[in-house]
């Protein structure tokens, strides 16, 4: 009687000692499942802060390519048609910029709001007033297709404005007074149109 008692007794132990161990091997899992979902998550995390980079990136060259575009158009070798754009006569900046010939050429006399501000960078049509990427230098660029690459052309605006470190102003320009100077700005952008780059600069002749 005294023997099948203990053995009971040491049984009973076992199934304790057995319970104890599940609740410990569970918990070791949960943790472990836990410090591996987080693991996913960090990497998961560096992975789409690599690619937002990589996104702005593309568009911020892409910016960068339509300023550099502006340039050669304002300072040729380009279609003579476009090139006499930039002489003394500065009629054919419009306000609202303009569209066709003019296209990207902006008069910065306004209503408050340099003309970069109120042009509709999107619209693409005959009426853009923003100039595209070789629309009048007649470079190349690829965008659009697949692959990693800007969804669109990057386009640019150009405004006349007064030279401070010339004085005068934009409009009275002379030998003794060559104040004019060519505010760029271009928008570049990303794989996705909602990926945007801005890039301004000024450009003496």
């Amino acid at each position: 009687m005294q023997e099948n008692s203990k053995n009971k007794f040491n049984t009973s132990r076992y199934s304790q000692y057995r319970g104890v161990s599940l609740i410990i091997v569970m918990i070791v899992l949960a943790v472990v499942s836990v410090l591996g979902i987080a693991g996913i998550q960090i990497s998961s995390l560096g992975e789409k802060s690599a690619r937002n980079d990589r996104d702005l990136q593309i568009a911020f060259q892409s910016a960068e390519a339509a300023f550099l575009d502006a340039e050669y158009d304002i300072r040729g070798p380009v279609p003579s048609t476009r090139r006499t754009k930039f002489g003394d006569d500065l009629s054919n900046f419009q306000t609202g910029c303009g569209t066709g010939d003019n296209a990207g050429l902006c008069d910065s006399v306004s209503s408050g709001l340099p003309p970069w501000l109120t042009v509709d960078f999107t619209k693409t049509d005959a009426t853009a007033a923003s100039a595209f990427f070789g629309q009048f230098t007649k470079q190349p660029f690829t965008a659009g297709g697949q692959g990693i690459q800007p969804a669109r052309l990057p386009r640019y605006v150009i405004e006349p404005i007064q030279d401070s470190a010339a004085g005068g102003t934009a409009r009275n320009r002379s030998e003794e007074n060559p104040s004019i100077s060519y505010r760029v700005t271009a928008i570049g952008y990303g794989p996705r149109d909602d990926i945007q780059t801005v890039v301004q600069g000024l450009i003496r002749p």
